[in-house]
């Protein structure tokens, strides 16, 4: 058999191409691996707000895979080969280690994001990556009669490889490229999002959050979406609501969202823990026990901030005078309605910080997953976020980033990669 060294060109300088780089070129081959940007390995660089959150400290495929609104059943085997515990070996291996935080997000022990972008850039200059930013793709085709492919830069240059990737994430540019090579492109919709709701409940308590909260989205459908309900942390911010919770939701929710152009309803339960019969008692006993106290000053739960406390009983037109003895069965009525099920409207959408994530992307019915060749254009390989697949926050997008570059990097890298299937792991 040859034993030449393929030529590889990687689209795309993020987290999934430097990846797959990475790993074709510790398989031996030639590796140019092309960024439209002046500089790679932006979202790496933002991400966990300038500390980078590498991944999750989630090591079981069937658990992992459950925080993917998309992709998480092509994952599966995926993750069987390459997953948390390998993407942190692997930069244990380069002298970068990572710590596990309360909520199993992992970072480096450095708590700065240019420790993983230089570990990157490291390890890719010391393997022979060539590595040309600023350089914009034109268009990429197979050469007639061959299974090799050109790729046109913007500046007119040709080049020509054994295999190509392409890791172009949400940029349009990488879905034209894919559909040019016969792929299918789902709709890509933003992803990882906060919410719009300009509700005067909310009007003054910017900063206000609450660490257990229950938010369901109201979506009219006939059988409900378990996952269109999501409990976690929520913050109030000035234009409405962000928080674990709300981006968990926004993520399940995308594609319904986009749907009705980001103009939806919402519950909120302030009160999870509790059974709506139990807020209820709680409430009736205060009136007994706490009869001479004012309502606004009391707040029975001390899950809910005493500010918003407060601006339920507004909304509600209990004002600061009133005694828990002279609260109405109407007015405790409509207070066990607020802190249980309030109804607010989403007018749209907002952004999580300068990060983002897209849903849609490549079919992935058109993708081979053990080595992520593409299934429509042989010696194409896929990785990354221009694929159907999106995680919730926490490290998730990261970690499919890592794994799907890993695998198509083993894959290009090897000269017999028709065979790898089985044997990546």
């Amino acid at each position: 058999m040859s034993t030449k060294s393929l030529k590889v060109i990687v689209i795309g300088g993020g987290a999934a191409g430097f990846f797959g780089a990475i790993a074709a070129c510790e398989q031996g081959s030639a590796v140019t691996l092309l960024e439209t940007a002046r500089k790679s390995l932006a979202k790496v660089r933002i991400s966990g707000g300038g500390r980078c959150n590498v991944t999750h400290a989630c090591f079981d495929p069937n658990q992992l895979i459950l925080n993917y609104p998309r992709g998480g059943n092509a994952l599966r085997g995926a993750f069987s080969r390459f997953q948390p515990q390998n993407t942190i070996a692997w930069f244990a291996q380069q002298g970068v280690k990572l710590k596990t935080e309360s909520d199993g997000r992992m970072f480096p022990i450095s708590d700065n994001s240019e420790t993983i972008v230089q570990c990157l850039m490291q390890r890719a200059e010391s393997l022979g990556v060539k590595l040309w930013t600023g350089i914009g793709v034109r268009s990429v085709s197979v050469i007639s009669d061959t299974q090799e492919f050109s790729v046109e830069l913007q500046s007119g240059q040709i080049l020509t490889c054994d295999r190509l990737l392409l890791a172009t994430g949400s940029h349009p540019s990488g879905y034209e490229m894919a559909r040019s090579l016969g792929h299918e492109i789902i709709k890509p919709l933003p992803s990882l999002f906060t919410f719009n709701v300009p509700d005067p409940r909310l009007e003054g308590l910017a900063g206000v959050s609450s660490e257990l909260v229950q938010i369901k989205l109201v979506d009219g459908a006939k059988k409900p979406d378990p996952n269109l309900e999501q409990r976690g942390a929520v913050l109030i911010t000035h234009w409405g609501l962000s928080g674990p919770a709300i981006l968990k939701l926004s993520a399940w929710g995308a594609r319904v969202l986009g749907d009705q152009s980001y103009k939806a309803n919402i519950l909120i339960n302030w009160l999870p823990e509790l059974k709506t019969e139990e807020v209820r008692s709680q409430l009736t006993t205060a009136k007994t026990e706490l009869a001479q106290r004012l309502i606004s000053g009391n707040c029975l739960f001390k899950q809910v901030p005493k500010r918003l406390w407060q601006s339920l009983l507004g909304a509600i037109a209990i004002d600061s005078s009133l005694r828990w003895a002279d609260l109405s069965k109407k007015q405790l009525n409509q207070l066990v309605i607020e802190l249980t099920e309030g109804k607010y409207a989403i007018t749209g959408k907002g952004v999580f910080k300068e990060e983002f994530v897209t849903c849609g992307g490549i079919n992935l019915k058109e993708v081979e997953f053990k080595t992520m060749e593409s299934r429509k254009c042989p010696n194409l390989y896929l990785a990354g976020e221009i694929l159907d697949i999106d995680g919730v926050t926490g490290g998730f997008n990261f970690q499919s980033a890592w794994t799907t570059g890993w695998l198509a990097g083993q894959a290009m890298g090897n000269q017999w990669g028709k065979n790898l299937g089985g044997n990546l792991a």
